[in-house]
């Protein structure tokens, strides 16, 4: 069975409109957890206490009871700590209703960006809780709540774009890129920004603003002590220098601060143990426990095994199954690897879609009917983002016709002709232009920006379609922007030549 895809949202490029839109998306709960949930709401023996640690195996749920307790809080100004307050305020009658409401989905049905960045929310809760619940006891509900929520500004955006989070990790993490004028393309806003307007939009716990706010107004301090870690890996000698400068060593102490260490160290985790970044946020935590970096880092392994023997998941990567590796090893992006050939199923269904783009008399009624064929036998090769635009009668535009695995709005996207001399040499008779990470820049360059963007990522195939000497359509297709599967490219190939043979049947339908 396929995962269940949220319908197609525009992409906003405002912060007002992040939050409108983020705000508006409800989060599926897994079935199971939902069903034990329910029916502990419906057992007069159970405590809120019962109900509240049985809600944390759905970070998905602990979200949406804390969002609707806070949102209905009866004059309350301060954000529920726990989620055992929450479920208080809200009582049993209000919490079953808002359950009610909350789709009931399995794993496997809840998209996949989805559940990897709640996963790496319960990891960071297992490394704040192993790093820091004993030595601040008072305060682990806060520690447990606010490492747990931390990431949620995300998660709806996981579930409505996911493929725009797996470009930015992509680009940012992988290759390198600014992440400044990255996340401007890609969000139209600054990642962090719009955490900090959800997570107060939400009425999150404080200390998750807090962290937010930290890294966008305080980095002065984070340097400051980035650097005495840096420099000196002796705790005696650290607390020296932080005792040189109290303001400083008051401002690093502040227990907020543990639930920003236990996400970096999750996040950063995620690519590699052994990363510059990665150890940025070890030497942090080091500085903040007043540990030896090497035991901190044993810590940090330890409670990252703990987490995947609770979170992890068969389809989801999680960075415990790295220490096993050799130390140094990375892990690729999967847009880095080379796409997997269609299945013997898929290249059937395709070899069914080509025989009846190729039938005469043609079988279309009209020129949807025909090219929604075409669309269908590219996906069936193994393709994944599809976009097939006509050109209009006087030649000067480019229109979309058809597409498959892109945003809704590229559906009404217009492309001037003249300004591209690449789109002009296309158009002028048949041709394919593959593009890769050797000739990308090259050629990216020359498209249209508006044309290019849609498919992230160095791999793309392009193909002119003509009939009786005029180019018609053309054709864009990848397999996620990674590596093409050679049987796809000569698939796609043929896909062009059976659209080609039909168009010709089809104008010639009436004679």
């Amino acid at each position: 069975m396929q995962p269940e895809t949220s319908p197609q949202l525009h992409v906003p490029k405002t912060l007002d409109g992040w939050i409108k839109q983020l705000d508006s998306l409800v989060l599926p709960v897994p079935a199971a957890a939902h069903a034990k949930v329910r029916a502990a709401l419906n057992d007069s023996r159970r405590s809120m206490r019962d109900i509240a640690d049985l809600m944390h195996e759905s970070p998905a749920l602990v979200l949406s009871v804390l969002r609707e307790a806070n949102l209905h809080n009866g004059g309350i100004t301060e954000p529920a700590e726990s989620l055992e307050v929450a479920l208080n305020r809200l009582g049993l009658a209000r919490t079953e209703t808002l359950l009610a409401r909350l789709p009931a989905k399995e794993p496997q049905d809840i998209p996949l960006a989805l559940r990897q960045l709640q996963m790496i929310s319960q990891h960071a809760t297992q490394q704040a809780t192993g790093l820091f619940a004993n030595q601040l006891a008072r305060l682990w509900q806060d520690i447990h709540l606010g490492s747990l929520l931390f990431l949620s500004p995300l998660w709806p955006m996981a579930l409505a774009h996911p493929t725009l989070l797996e470009d930015w990790e992509l680009r940012v993490i992988h290759k390198g890129e600014c992440a400044k004028k990255t996340e401007k393309a890609l969000f139209g806003v600054r990642l962090v920004h719009l955490c900090k307007a959800i997570a107060e939009h939400w009425h999150l716990p404080i200390w998750v603003t807090r962290g937010y706010r930290l890294m966008i107004s305080e980095q002065r301090n984070l340097a400051k002590v980035l650097h005495i870690a840096h420099e000196n890996d002796d705790p005696l000698k650290q607390q020296q220098q932080l005792d040189a400068d109290l303001p400083l060593q008051r401002w690093l102490n502040q227990p907020a601060n543990t639930i920003l260490l236990a996400t970096g160290l999750s996040l950063a985790a995620q690519h590699a143990w052994d990363s510059p970044h990665n150890l940025r946020w070890q030497l942090l935590t080091s500085l903040y426990l007043q540990q030896p970096l090497a035991a901190v880092q044993q810590q940090v392994h330890q409670n990252a095994a703990s987490s995947a023997r609770l979170h992890a998941r068969p389809d989801i990567w999680h960075p415990a199954q790295a220490l096993l590796w050799p130390w140094g090893t990375r892990r690729t992006h999967k847009s880095l690897l080379a796409a997997p050939p269609p299945s013997t199923e898929a290249l059937q269904d395709w070899r069914k879609q080509c025989a009846q783009l190729l039938q005469e008399p043609t079988p279309f009624s009209n020129a949807v009917h025909l090219t929604s064929f075409a669309r269908d036998a590219l996906l069936a090769c193994g393709l994944k983002r599809v976009m097939l635009l006509m050109i209009d009668r006087k030649t000067e535009v480019l229109r979309v016709h058809q597409m498959a695995g892109l945003d809704k709005a590229v559906s009404g996207l217009v492309v001037p002709i003249k300004d591209s001399a690449v789109l002009q040499r296309l158009l002028a008779q048949p041709t394919q232009l593959r593009l890769t990470p050797t000739n990308n820049a090259q050629f990216s360059a020359l498209l249209p920006a508006s044309l290019r963007s849609p498919f992230s990522g160095d791999n793309l195939l392009i193909r002119s379609i003509g009939n009786s000497g005029r180019v018609l359509m053309l054709l864009m297709a990848d397999q996620g922007g990674g590596p093409l599967s050679e049987i796809t490219v000569q698939a796609f190939g043929k896909t062009a030549q059976c659209i080609e043979k039909a168009l010709t049947t089809f104008s010639h339908r009436n004679e």
